[in-house]
């Protein structure tokens, strides 16, 4: 299976373009301005739109931030969206070296400083795969969510089955001589990897591959993208591996998406060795270029994935509250008769937010449990014995009134009681949940 899948990933790293659903590579709407912002050694070419919660979206080799444009055109209305582009490729500037992927995250960390944007979601998509994870493991207190397409990590999971297939050979394409082949002719290579990864390559029309084969031809582009991203995966995959020994895995919601003809399920696998908290998803007739080959399927579980599913505004009084429908035992809750829960917002079976109010009846112990998601909760009413450990034992318990605040981090074992009054209890999480017993 992972000689397919190293295959297709080899290419895969090559990123973007393909198929069948988006003609040309539009421009972002005027709610975006432009920055060329100082980092490191260089100037990092930004766009930067909209007002609200923050979303960060990272490209890949083969395109540049310009193929995010129509899930940032969709994000802008209720969102700041930041979209550079990399290091060394589209409009950035093209400095030598600092292309190691935790230098070039901890150059978007300042950015974003600058910028005034501490904590964000991060969406990306093959190299951009590599940065936002140096990113996500130095900076885990800064990403809230993760969504990540079609590209393994340096290092990490299955990637020393992937870069022994023949088929990776341009992980190790550079040099002087290389660079004199390929100029002049970027429009040739660039072509076969659009041909060699999509489902359709039909599906990625003229105007889109001759966009990004003129801004690789630019000076030093392809020497950037050859001899400075590809050539920092051996010391990405050392560092890779001291982050993930330092930290552990990553404790935010992370969304692995493949296409169906390129990494497919097998993505959820390989964020499954450097995230508690992963979920997948696969896009149907797609293959590397998910964004161009499937838009539409692309923009509807990124925007549910970055907004919380359904996205709907909710503003209840307690009365109405009432008024919702309860259920006992449902997804998520502890299964106990004496537990009645309400679902306020989202679906806790479903990817994506959802918010749950538990009425807990007096004198019901809640033995030791865990859940796949991270939650949060705030105490409503009554009083609420909470702790944590795999044993419900009165003595760690903590007795929080209403108005308090606890969390439930994912496989994070935790157990509860009430007294005589009983509680009221509202949490939120971002699903599919679940409950499982210790």
């Amino acid at each position: 299976m992972y000689q397919k899948i190293s295959a297709l990933i080899a290419i895969a790293l090559v990123t973007l373009l393909s198929a069948t659903a988006q003609a040309a590579v539009k421009p972002f709407s005027s709610a975006f301005k432009t920055r060329d912002m100082a980092v490191t050694g260089g100037t990092q070419f930004v766009r930067i739109g909209g007002s609200g919660p923050a979303v960060l979206l990272l490209h890949g080799f083969g395109d540049t931030g310009d193929m995010w444009q129509p899930l940032a055109d969709v994000l802008v209305k209720d969102h700041t969206v930041i979209v550079p582009d990399l290091r060394g490729m589209g409009l950035s500037s093209h400095p030598e070296g600092g292309y190691e992927k935790v230098a070039q995250a901890r150059d978007l960390a300042a950015v974003l400083t600058e910028l005034k944007v501490n904590r964000f979601v991060l969406v990306t998509h093959d190299i951009g795969n590599m940065v936002g994870y140096a990113l996500a493991a130095q900076y885990p207190q800064r990403v809230t969510r993760w969504a990540i397409m079609d590209a393994p990590l340096p290092g990490l999971g299955n990637w020393d089955k992937v870069i022994l297939n023949p088929l990776v050979w341009h992980f190790n394409f550079r040099g002087p001589d290389v660079e004199r082949l390929v100029a002049g002719r970027e429009r040739i290579l660039l072509d076969r990897f659009y041909n060699e990864l999509s489902a359709n390559p039909a599906g990625i029309d003229d105007a889109t591959r001759a966009h990004y084969a003129e801004l690789y031809a630019r000076p030093s582009a392809i020497h950037n993208a050859f001899g400075g991203q590809f050539a920092a995966f051996a010391q990405d995959g050392k560092d890779n591996q001291e982050l993930l020994a330092k930290g552990g895995r990553l404790k935010m919601p992370v969304l692995a998406i493949g296409g169906d003809h390129s990494f497919g399920a097998a993505m959820k696998t390989e964020l499954e060795f450097v995230a508690n908290d992963v979920q997948g998803a696969v896009i149907t007739n797609s293959g590397h270029w998910i964004m161009e080959e499937q838009t539409a399927q692309a923009l509807k579980i990124l925007t549910a994935f970055v907004e919380g599913e359904g996205g709907t505004q909710a503003r209840l009084t307690p009365q109405e509250v009432e008024k919702v429908p309860p259920v006992v035992a449902g997804t998520g809750t502890s299964g106990l008769p004496a537990v009645t829960t309400r679902v306020l917002f989202g679906d806790p079976a479903k990817p994506g937010l959802y918010s749950i109010e538990l009425k807990v009846a007096p004198n019901t112990v809640i033995q030791a449990h865990v859940h796949r998601d991270t939650r949060t909760a705030v105490v409503v009413g009554g009083l609420w014995y909470f702790g944590y450990g795999t044993k419900n034992e009165a003595s760690l318990t903590k007795a929080l009134a209403p108005g308090s605040f606890y969390t439930e981090p994912a496989d994070a074992a935790h157990f509860a009681r009430t007294g005589p009054e009983g509680a009221t209890v509202a949490i939120t999480g971002f699903g599919p949940s679940d409950t499982v017993y210790n």
